[in-house]
């Protein structure tokens, strides 16, 4: 046993030095190893994580949205709806939301204005996202004009700013007094953006939102899953740029493989055809570019990965925050939690280690088992 742990360990050392000899090749290729696991990496954490994000998020919408649709476009909804869907079976509460958006042309962006029943919100009074703050430099206690339905300006005090640890909600959000919206954007009394439904009974959303749209032909009801739905097909969508980095990533990496499987250099199976004249085994011959090829793989592996991370969780995804913030202009700067799904890790693992792995041995191995004095000479 011991000799065969100090034979082991002999072929680890020779491995080692025979790296370090070719130091200049064997850090170029796993930098390029690295890269390229970098590349899979972000995108895998990325996506993923955005994916957790929005399920978190979205997971506090309202059960049912009723939206009321007049030639296709969203319309505001009377207050009588309201008062007729709360008398539906199942239903608990029927509460009107008002939201719309403001164009900006200082700064060209929307923001998104929403009343609230807060009192800490009264008339005058607003609550601010701090990427709003960020963009027009406001603090607590600043003013903010916002020009009205007929062409003059109201202004508003800024009572609340949102904290940073919440900018990816309300990084472009208004919260205003509903007197305060009504009159801003000449809104009427009796209506509503849409109606937020609560269902006591989660099963029988679907019955409840099939009665609304008989009694209310001109609705739409949108449940929970609809809005989930939605943001996955968003996300699927400007995912798709990412699918092209992965497959460029995924080419290059199978062009690399594919040229490392072509076969050795003429100096590496001299070094084999050596190795094979001393005495060295076909086996052990195999374990020593096992070895070679672990060390590169695996550093290369562990390298990309945790540069994936660091990219992606502490420097918040540089290279593919231009995928997701699309047009905005008032965009969250977010940091995202680290949800990791360690089943994609051993997939990339599998997908990244075990192809060059394959295309390390099996070269070796067809170049030891020919003549020494052929490898040595470089030919078979």
């Amino acid at each position: 046993m011991r000799t065969v742990i100090e034979s082991q360990r002999n072929i680890l050392d020779y491995a080692l030095s025979g790296l370090m000899r070719r130091r200049g090749k064997t850090f170029s290729l796993i930098l390029l190893y690295a890269l390229v696991v970098f590349v899979l990496a972000s995108i895998m954490f990325f996506t993923h994580a955005m994916r957790r994000e929005s399920e978190l998020l979205l997971s506090g919408a309202p059960e049912l949205v009723v939206q009321r649709m007049i030639a296709g476009r969203h319309d505001p909804i009377p207050l009588e709806y309201g008062r007729g869907i709360a008398t539906i079976r199942g239903v608990s509460r029927v509460q009107p939301r008002l939201w719309g958006y403001y164009y900006d042309s200082d700064i060209r962006a929307n923001y998104t204005v929403q009343t609230t029943t807060d009192d800490s919100i009264t008339r005058g009074t607003l609550a601010i996202g701090a990427g709003l703050a960020r963009m027009r430099s406001l603090k607590k206690g600043d003013e903010l004009s916002i020009w009205g339905y007929d062409g003059q300006p109201r202004t508003f005090q800024v009572a609340t700013i949102f904290t940073v640890e919440s900018d990816l909600l309300t990084t472009d959000l208004v919260l205003t007094h509903e007197a305060d919206f009504r009159e801003l954007f000449h809104f009427p009394m009796e209506r509503a953006t849409d109606l937020s439904v609560t269902v006591r009974n989660p099963r029988e959303i679907p019955t409840v939102a099939a009665r609304i749209a008989e009694l209310y032909p001109d609705t739409r009801p949108i449940t929970r899953q609809d809005i989930l739905r939605t943001y996955a097909a968003v996300f699927d969508w400007r995912g798709g740029i990412l699918i092209v980095m992965v497959s460029m990533a995924l080419l290059a990496f199978v062009i690399f493989a594919w040229d490392r499987a072509s076969g050795l250099s003429a100096n590496e199976q001299r070094e084999i055809g050596i190795l094979k004249s001393i005495g060295w085994k076909t086996e052990e011959v195999l374990i020593l570019k096992l070895w070679e090829g672990a060390i590169i793989s695996l550093t290369a592996f562990l390298l990309g990965l945790i540069g994936g991370y660091i990219h992606v969780f502490l420097l918040s995804a540089p290279l593919f925050a231009r995928v997701i913030k699309g047009w905005a202009t008032l965009y969250p700067s977010f940091r995202l939690t680290p949800f990791i799904d360690y089943y994609q890790v051993a997939v990339l693992f599998v997908l990244s280690v075990f192809p060059y792995l394959l295309a390390t041995v099996v070269p070796s191995w067809q170049a030891a088992i020919v003549d020494p004095d052929n490898a040595m000479r470089g030919s078979e």
